[in-house]
């Protein structure tokens, strides 16, 4: 986000901008994704040198399967996050709300992806899943809003073409919020079909960026 040139400002553009440029937002965000992936790897479990290896390592496969999920849901965002950051020139207070807030829930994944793991076979697991999907859920309503946000707002576009770029985007990810909610649902009473929604939700959300600028071209030659 940024676009513009330093010297071109927008009229009834925000305090907020004037003291927190665009790029350093972009730079935070940037940034929190990557200590988030690292933190996530941080979490799996090394075997002690006594155990044996292998039978150590399945044994930990709710680490390393709650690890796969989080990874991609977070480069999922990040992605998503990236196409954003393309299509807008200008950002306002609501927009640097809205990131700080997903970023919130984003940064809290290595938590609630240890709670799962540690809890996923269980009595607690009803619980774990559900925190899990409720995070992953909550992020991914506020990214998608921040799209909604900025169809509203045209005036902080890069041109008039991505207001509709933005809302085709929105509207390719109800799907999988959908899904993530239902996955939420089936946690209270199912939680193994609730992780496989989110194995589902999270490969959805992860290469549906990739198929962004096919779309958008598409929409744009019609």
């Amino acid at each position: 986000m940024g676009r513009r040139d330093e010297g071109e400002k927008r009229p009834g553009r925000s305090r907020l901008t004037d003291v927190l440029p665009a790029d350093r937002l972009n730079a935070f965000a940037d940034g929190v994704f990557a200590i988030v992936i690292t933190l996530l790897v941080l979490e799996l479990p090394v075997p002690e040198g006594g155990e044996a290896l292998v039978p150590a390592l399945l044994e930990a496969w709710p680490d390393f399967l709650a690890y796969v999920i989080s990874f991609v849901f977070i480069g999922g965002f990040w992605m998503t996050h990236a196409s954003i950051t393309r299509l807008t020139a200008e950002e306002d207070e609501v927009t640097f709300r809205l990131t700080l807030m997903t970023l919130f829930f984003v940064s809290f994944l290595p938590f609630t992806t240890r709670l799962m793991a540690g809890h996923l076979v269980g009595a607690g697991s009803h619980l774990s899943v559900l925190v899990y999907g409720l995070d992953l859920l909550v992020a991914s309503v506020l990214l998608s809003a921040i799209m909604r946000y900025l169809a509203w707002r045209p005036e902080l576009l890069v041109d008039g073409l991505a207001e509709d770029d933005f809302r085709l985007m929105e509207r390719r990810r109800r799907s999988g919020i959908v899904s993530n909610g239902i996955g939420v649902l089936l946690a209270l009473f199912l939680p193994p079909a609730a992780v496989v929604v989110y194995i589902a939700v999270a490969f959805f959300f992860f290469v549906q960026p990739f198929f962004y600028k096919r779309i958008l071209r598409r929409s744009r030659e019609r």
